[in-house]
């Protein structure tokens, strides 16, 4: 350049100041522009499409990671966020639909025989650690089955005769009425224990 000084005050009284935002600049002695960062524009457009994903989720009860919005996910929270999608946003409706199905679909004498329910189970299927888990405490307290949890999980069922379909209870959980009621402790002269079986 022969006069940087002329260039920049020519620069700043025809550019410079609000008052000539979005003039049409005009290069002398061979110049070129070469943008430095993302135009405060287009940073601020970003964002707001950003805020628009949020504003639509927020508007349908939907969470940001189902339309592939994972800026705050993590592992931890994404399995409560289904579950609160599950409980506050899809059974409301699921309510409603079963409410409308019993009410229209059967007569005065077959609704005490007959309902409609939907089975959300599936979608509230934890991670494999909490399903197991929990499947042990339903197996062991006597309100699961093997073929039970089987079932849930997509797998072919034990036979009876192998105790597919039995109900057990952990064996050290007694009834207090029924604690010492299976060893007797003899009196006699032999020291011995004798084993009482109970019908």
């Amino acid at each position: 350049m022969k006069d940087p000084e002329r260039i920049r005050d020519s620069w700043n009284k025809i550019y410079r100041g609000s008052e000539n935002a979005h003039k049409v600049a005009v290069l002398e002695e061979g110049m070129s522009v070469k943008t430095l960062s993302m135009p405060p524009e287009q940073a601020q457009f970003l964002e707001t499409r950003k805020f628009q994903i949020e504003e639509i989720c927020r508007i349908f009860r939907v969470p940001p990671h189902l339309v592939a919005n994972l800026d705050r996910a993590t592992f931890s929270n994404i399995e409560h966020q289904s579950i609160s999608f599950v409980v506050h946003t899809i059974r409301p409706w699921l309510v409603r639909l079963e409410q409308a199905f019993n009410k229209a679909l059967f007569s005065e004498k077959e609704k005490g025989d007959y309902f409609t329910s939907f089975v959300v189970d599936g979608l509230l299927r934890g991670d494999y650690a909490s399903r197991m888990q929990g499947y042990s405490v339903g197996i062991q307290n006597g309100f699961m089955s093997p073929n039970d949890v089987r079932s849930l999980e997509n797998m072919n069922p034990i036979p009876d005769e192998e105790g597919g379909n039995i109900f057990m209870v952990n064996g050290n959980m007694l009834k207090l009425k029924d604690v010492g009621a299976y060893a007797k402790e003899s009196t006699g002269g032999d020291d011995h224990t004798e084993i009482l079986e109970l019908d």
